[in-house]
């Protein structure tokens, strides 16, 4: 019986009585190839994206809460917030609404189950760019949160509040939102790559709290007093919520709105910061 062996490939036409020579196979054919960052970026955002859709209980309550809050808050405290001179309530609660929306709104989770599944120490072991796992995920959370920030302009709307900075003011309004949600979802992703523990990462939004209710949540910082007044001045969100009323009700401010994005920035550093770390150190133990 003879053996079956594979025909030599050559480079020259072999006399089949075809038109077409074999095919030249070469080492360099068999091996994968990078398929480069952005195009590893997009993959990873492009898979981020489809999961949305199969995670109703992610989107859901970040559309539910905000709305919910805003009812209670502009409802209940809206008649004595009428005292202060100039303060128009309802428009003062949509940049609180947003934060709602936006904050720890993340595919932290995504993270998670590939880490549990092992799909991630595939990935950590294929040519895919490193940075490009966490990239992906974030640009991706970067276009749902300000997907999110839509409803709350509309909300807006319907509650009488108009922007005075009109359809740019609103453009920025949602960059500011979506770039804050980005942000602070490096907190999620850190947490995810370094623990892959989903129950560590669903309490990851409790971050946001202390930030959140020791700033200007209900009442503008001259009628607060005290330590929370001290406290607010050096919460970033502060600042934040300062630059998106601003747009609401003051129209453009430059240095206003500097401050607004250097805030985001200063937590970035941090936030980022430690999702790289994360990252880096998953990545190293495969």
């Amino acid at each position: 019986m003879t053996a079956w062996r594979t025909p030599e490939r050559t480079d020259q036409s072999e006399t089949t009585g075809r038109d077409h020579p074999f095919p030249t196979v070469t080492n360099a054919e068999t091996l994968a190839r990078r398929g480069g960052f952005f195009r590893d970026t997009l993959s990873v955002a492009e898979r981020a994206l489809r999961s949305v859709r199969r995670d109703p209980e992610v989107t859901v309550p970040a559309l539910f809460i905000p709305v919910f809050m805003y009812i209670v808050t502009v409802g209940a405290l809206n008649d004595i917030a009428e005292g202060i001179p100039g303060l128009n309530y309802r428009a003062f609660q949509i940049p609180v609404a947003v934060l709602f929306a936006v904050t720890g709104i993340s595919r932290a989770m995504v993270v998670v189950t590939d880490i549990q599944t092992g799909y991630f120490d595939r990935l950590a072991i294929s040519p895919v760019n490193r940075l490009a796992l966490l990239l992906g995920l974030m640009i991706a959370d970067f276009a749902m949160v300000v997907a999110l920030s839509v409803p709350v302009v509309i909300m807006a709307f319907i509650a009488g509040v108009n922007f005075a900075t009109g359809v740019p003011g609103i453009l920025v309004f949602m960059f500011l939102s979506g770039l804050w949600g980005l942000i602070f979802a490096g907190f999620p992703f850190a947490i995810s790559l370094k623990t892959g523990n989903p129950a560590a990462v669903n309490i990851s939004f409790l971050l946001f709290f202390p930030l959140l209710f020791t700033t200007t949540l209900f009442m503008p910082q001259e009628a607060m007093t005290g330590w929370l007044s001290a406290a607010a001045d050096y919460n970033p969100v502060t600042y934040l919520l300062a630059a998106l009323r601003s747009l609401i009700s003051d129209g453009w401010e430059p240095l206003t709105l500097a401050k607004g994005l250097g805030a985001i920035l200063a937590v970035g550093v941090l936030s980022i910061g430690l999702a790289l770390a994360a990252l880096k150190g998953r990545a190293t133990r495969r």
